[in-house]
């Protein structure tokens, strides 16, 4: 039990601390925003966790409380249950919907969803996500692919 408050002592300064957002970041959160898109937070860390990183990086208001956790569905990420959790959530359909992922597991859960996964190199070598096949494959946010992407999205809505 000690071990364990000490570790999520460590954890939060660390966090607090080392923590900074994805380049391009809040560029997308932006463009999602403007775009009225629905959101959540799909992970399979502790809810004290991941609620711990969505604040220190600015994004509550963002997922107005939108998270769901892994261990808190039937199954956890690669299984696609997290993803199709939060379809149900937010009350939409995954033709209309787009994940954003930086591990194998969650791209995995993601394509198992249906659902367009976009890869980020942050956290992992591209071979390893590569084998998970996402849609779409980043280095950050602010990476060309990502951006001639939904500039399509753009103008597929401007048609409409």
């Amino acid at each position: 039990m000690i071990s364990h408050l000490i570790f999520n002592l460590f954890f939060n300064r660390l966090v607090k601390e080392k923590v900074v957002p994805i380049k391009g970041l809040y560029k997308l959160t932006k463009w999602v925003e403007g775009h009225g898109l629905k959101r959540a937070d799909v992970t399979n860390s502790p809810r004290p966790n991941a609620e711990l990183m969505i604040s220190t990086l600015g994004l509550t208001d963002l997922f107005n409380h939108n998270v769901i956790i892994g261990d808190e569905c039937e199954h956890a990420k690669p299984a696609p249950n997290p993803y199709l959790k939060a379809l149900k959530l937010l009350n939409v359909s995954k033709d209309h919907a787009f994940i954003c992922e930086d591990s194998a597991s969650g791209i995995k859960a993601g394509v198992a969803a249906g659902m367009p996964v976009i890869g980020l190199t942050t956290r992992n070598p591209k071979h390893m996500l590569m084998k998970a096949n996402p849609t779409l494959l980043i280095e950050n946010y602010e990476d060309p692919k990502l951006w001639e992407v939904l500039g399509e999205l753009n103008k597929r809505e401007n048609e409409a």
